[in-house]
């Protein structure tokens, strides 16, 4: 295999080099180059340019030179940011309900809801749980979604919850795509731990962390703050606990009440998500902090819901990330690119504010400087759109997807078109 491959000539390639991680984005402040060419080393983006030129460096370094015959657009790789793929089970009875009128306590006191999923993950072996993943990542995969965050939260315990993130660590070996995994232990307080908030809070931290560093499952600690599942107060010493031994903090913030995103500014976490509650406070908090803001419009489809006040957030100054959220009860459709579209369309975003959304400041939001643009030395992941401009990706709204996708400066997915 050679060490160098060359790709091209794309009709339109957006690097997103020029742009920031936060703030609004006209499309006009886009960079689109025309008939370019990606020149990859191993893992690697070696430079790109003019395919006539590009061609001639090529040949110097005695590269594969893989010449398309047709109209593509070249992105970035996509980041989904925030998932929940590790589950067992189906809650397809709960969105029959909640369409039916049913409240989330309603359908939490028929045995649906967290709890139900939780019930269903653990009776899952890790085999089991290890194939789900394989197979939700590989679909997202085929969407041009070359890295994909992982959460636990559906085991709850301190064995179950190592069991999640265990098979999270086992399917990350078998995939094209890369998985970020984040421990969620605290989703909400289980039914069955014989104890208060603060209890269990101090049972996963003292507990379960030592273990995640030991085995190197994760470097991310998530929580759910909300009424129904961990206050401010509550979470504010398993945070400090999750920072003193070097793991990032990410926040369920401001879902349904106000609250978890000034937390997340106060922890210096690196993302907030969710958001769909938070006001003009909130709003003017995040915008002036470091924290990227996460919207789930998955979860608000699904929920039925006000969106994340994406707009707003921009227009502040803020960072916007765009992830699917995609889960068992309030998110199932599980489709990056659709949700982004509908999103863009409801809170009047750019098309370079989606697509920045779902890259470069997805990739922010996962602490991560090696992906989300096409620039000299980052990883070469790309997705290949057959059409001559990048607004038809958008403009379909998710039924235009990608017929190549590259993963560290290999073809993953091909449609053969």
């Amino acid at each position: 295999m050679k060490k160098y491959k060359l790709i091209g000539p794309f009709s339109q390639l957006i690097s997103l080099e020029e742009i920031a991680t936060k703030g609004p984005i006209k499309d006009e402040e886009l960079s689109i180059q025309n008939n370019v060419g990606i020149l990859i080393e191993n893992e690697k983006i070696y430079s790109i340019g003019d395919y006539t030129e590009i061609k001639k460096e090529a040949a110097s370094l005695d590269a594969e030179i893989i010449e398309l015959q047709a109209n593509y657009v070249c992105t970035p790789g996509f980041v989904d940011a925030h998932t929940h793929i590790c589950f067992s089970g189906s809650r397809a009875r709960d969105y029959a309900m909640r369409n039916g009128g049913k409240s989330y306590l309603e359908i939490a006191e028929a045995g649906g809801g967290i709890w139900d999923t939780v019930t269903q993950t653990r009776k899952a072996t890790q085999q089991e749980l290890t194939y789900g993943i394989l197979k939700r990542a590989n679909t997202l995969l085929k969407s041009g979604i070359t890295t994909i965050e992982v959460k636990s939260g559906y085991g709850l315990s301190v064995s179950e919850e190592l069991k999640m993130l265990r098979a999270i660590k086992s399917a990350n070996q078998n995939l094209e795509a890369d998985l970020i995994p984040t421990c969620l232990a605290a989703h909400m307080l289980p039914k069955d731990f014989d104890g208060n908030h603060e209890t269990y809070l101090d049972t996963i931290s003292n507990t379960l962390f030592p273990i995640l560093k030991e085995e190197n499952l994760t470097n991310r600690i998530d929580a759910f703050i909300e009424k129904s599942a961990f206050l401010p107060s509550d979470i504010y010493l398993y945070f400090r606990k999750a920072k003193a031994m070097g793991f990032d903090i990410t926040v369920h913030a401001d879902q349904f009440s106000t609250g978890g995103s000034e937390v997340a500014v106060q922890m210096n976490a690196i993302s907030a998500d969710h958001l769909e509650a938070s006001t003009e406070d909130e709003i003017a908090l995040l915008s002036n902090s470091n924290v990227v803001s996460v919207a789930l419009p998955g979860a608000s489809i699904g929920l039925g819901c006000d969106f994340t006040p994406a707009r707003k957030l921009l227009d502040a100054g803020g960072a916007l990330a765009i992830a699917s959220d995609w889960n068992p009860g309030s998110a199932p459709m599980g489709d990056l690119l659709t949700q982004a579209c509908i999103l863009g369309t409801f809170q009047k975003l750019s098309n370079a504010e989606v697509l920045a959304g779902i890259t470069c400041r997805a990739s922010a939001a996962l602490n991560l400087n090696d992906r989300g643009r096409l620039v000299t030395g980052m990883l070469a992941d790309f997705n290949l759109f057959r059409t001559n401009h990048f607004n038809e990706i958008f403009y379909h709204q998710g039924k235009m997807t990608p017929s190549q996708v590259w993963k560290r400066g290999d073809i993953v997915y091909s449609d053969h078109n």
